[in-house]
């Protein structure tokens, strides 16, 4: 597994300021085997968000293959699926005290589901600029959290900038990712404050 899926970014360096606004609501997604689940039909062409929620939602209910999944009490570990219509999924662990580390999912939009425990996700209510900036200084008001416990899911849109992270000090979680298209790469940052910046892109073949 990738050390820096599961290790905190490095600390920003100090940035060029620019104001992140406006609106748009992973992952996180490694290598594996492949483990075919069964997806419903998707509507002609690609899926949509409310499939893909539908989707991790009925794996995430799916204890037999939920418990396919080895555990690592070292780091996370992971199951590739064949999502509805074309999309990927995974099913992850993640031991206590794990996390992803700020990143996005390279324009793909998605859906997870927790399966067991919890898991807290950090996110920003903002789009943020795809191309020509190292660091930028976010505005007020963008931070958005929420606790995904047992059988919560939810969608999100193809900006989407997160962090999850499994608080627990003795408890792993399990959760399903699904994203369309699949990952073409995926960004990641480190943040200080208000300050965000880009530190990496990861590419399919790191992992996988």
């Amino acid at each position: 597994m990738s050390p820096s899926l599961d290790t905190p970014a490095p600390t920003a360096s100090a940035p060029t300021s620019v104001a992140a606004k406006a609106v748009a609501s992973q992952a996180v997604a490694p290598a594996a085997s492949v483990t075919p689940v069964a997806a419903a039909p998707a509507s002609a062409g690609v899926p949509t968000q409310a499939e893909l929620l539908d989707f991790v939602r009925r794996t995430a209910n799916d204890a037999a293959l939920v418990a396919t999944l080895p555990l690592d009490p070292e780091g996370r570990t992971w199951i590739r699926l064949d999502g509805p219509a074309g999309s990927e999924a995974w099913v992850i662990g993640w031991p206590p005290g794990t996390g992803t580390g700020w990143h996005d999912h390279g324009g793909s939009y998605g859906a997870f589901a927790t399966a067991e425990g919890a898991l807290q996700e950090d996110s920003l209510a903002a789009r943020l600029p795809t191309e020509g900036w190292k660091t930028l200084e976010l505005a007020e008001g963008v931070d958005r959290e929420r606790k995904l416990t047992k059988g919560t899911a939810r969608a999100f849109g193809s900006h989407h900038v997160h962090e999850v992270r499994n608080e627990s000090d003795s408890e792993h979680a399990v959760s399903v990712h699904a994203y369309y298209p699949p990952l073409p790469l995926m960004r990641r940052y480190s943040r200080t404050g208000a300050v965000l910046r880009l530190e990496q892109v990861e590419r399919p073949q790191e992992w996988q």
